[in-house]
């Protein structure tokens, strides 16, 4: 029998919407203009920057003036946890971090370590991978840090986090909270004002633009030292040619999500319960990883007890079906999800685990589809899981 192709990796990236291909297309038909140019095309193309600029401060609760444009997250965390950290004097430049941010901020913290002088302090997390908000609260220092960081979700098991708390923890030490807001930005969704969120780092891609473009929003007052210098472009904190066609992609796939966030929300949490629910009757034993119930609604986190994610995957991808064993950033990494074992899995449970991501595009037969080939794929393996047993 022949298994229908599904796509379930929509954490890793979204299919473009039609949405946003359409905003693309009259810009990548026009003669080449400069966003930053005088002339009737350069004005064109800085009218559709303003008005991505404009949607994508809609979808996260923002002014259009606070978003900056970046070439995705990573550079938005990058440019939030460095440009922080360098606007605050030598000796004030504690970073507190939960224990499973995005690479892109523990690596960029790491840096600020080395690099710049920086102390960075990180907050664990309980088994469902939310941080611990007593463990936080002892951790920014008074006077003397520069940045906390707590993400809005989590990209590997979907765990949503208490911002707004977190929020509070770090304005009370005089620190700003940085949100990495990439999976959450559509659904469920943010608001930096009602959260208290002074930095909020976005990507296109997630919310189906283009690749290649994202943003960091910056609240008004929040010091922050540009990385990178040249035209003065985004109010000096992102110099560089702005890719008018990929902004606008961005902003209209922003609206889309947004116009969208009330049905979706409802609509992919349904999916994700009848895929659960059909991968406990495929595999005997499998276990929820993060919130069963609540997290992020298209996101699920699964331990397959007695299979390594590595060969379900080749044969997920023999029967056309994509999903990941976790965050795409680090696939083909030698070691364990930092963020399994912040949760306190051991390493053979972190290899034994998929993550599968629904969508704007996603629908039942995708979901039926991956848990048929999850079935066969544990059918095959049963000889190897038995001999390992």
């Amino acid at each position: 029998m022949t298994v229908p192709g599904a796509y379930l990796d929509y954490a890793a990236t979204a299919p473009l919407r039609a949405e946003a291909l359409a905003a693309m297309l009259p810009l990548l038909r026009r003669p080449a203009a400069n966003a930053s140019s005088q002339h009737a095309p350069g004005r064109a193309a800085r009218a559709a920057v303003e008005t991505a600029r404009e949607q994508v401060a809609a979808l996260v609760g923002a002014h259009p003036d606070e978003v900056v444009f970046t070439s995705g997250g990573t550079e938005a965390d990058n440019l939030a946890v460095k440009g922080a950290v360098l606007a605050r004097p030598a000796g004030a430049r504690t970073v507190v971090v939960s224990a499973v941010e995005h690479h892109a901020v523990l690596d960029a913290a790491a840096w600020a370590a080395q690099d710049a002088g920086a102390v960075v302090r990180t907050a664990p997390v309980d088994g469902g991978g939310r941080v611990r908000l007593d463990a936080l609260a002892a951790l920014p220092v008074p006077g003397a840090t520069a940045l906390v960081a707590v993400m809005a979700a989590n990209n590997e098991v979907g765990t949503v986090q208490p911002v707004a708390a977190a929020a509070e923890h770090a304005h009370a030490a005089g620190a700003p909270l940085l949100c990495d807001a990439v999976q959450a930005a559509g659904v469920p969704g943010i608001d930096v004002g009602r959260d208290g969120i002074d930095l909020a780092a976005l990507a296109a891609h997630k919310l189906g633009g283009p690749t290649g473009v994202g943003a960091l929003v910056v609240r008004r007052g929040t010091g922050l030292r540009p990385l990178l210098h040249g035209g003065g472009q985004e109010r000096g904190l992102r110099s560089g040619t702005l890719p008018a066609a990929a902004i606008a992609g961005f902003g209209a796939a922003a609206a889309a999500a947004l116009a969208e966030r009330a049905q979706a929300g409802p609509r992919l949490r349904a999916l994700r319960d009848r895929l659960r629910d059909g991968l406990a009757r495929a595999v005997p034993g499998m276990e929820v990883n993060g919130d069963p119930d609540g997290g992020l609604p298209g996101l699920l986190s699964v331990r397959l007890p007695g299979l390594r994610n590595e060969d379900v995957l080749l044969l997920l991808d023999r029967r056309g079906v994509a999903c990941s064993a976790g965050s795409a950033c680090a696939s083909g990494a030698a070691s364990a999800s930092h963020v399994l074992l912040a949760m306190g899995r051991d390493e053979p449970q972190a290899r034994q685990t998929l993550r599968l991501s629904l969508g704007h595009g996603s629908a039942e037969a995708d979901v039926d589809a991956a848990v048929a080939a999850v079935a066969h794929a544990a059918g095959q393996l049963a000889p190897v899981r038995a001999g390992s047993a």
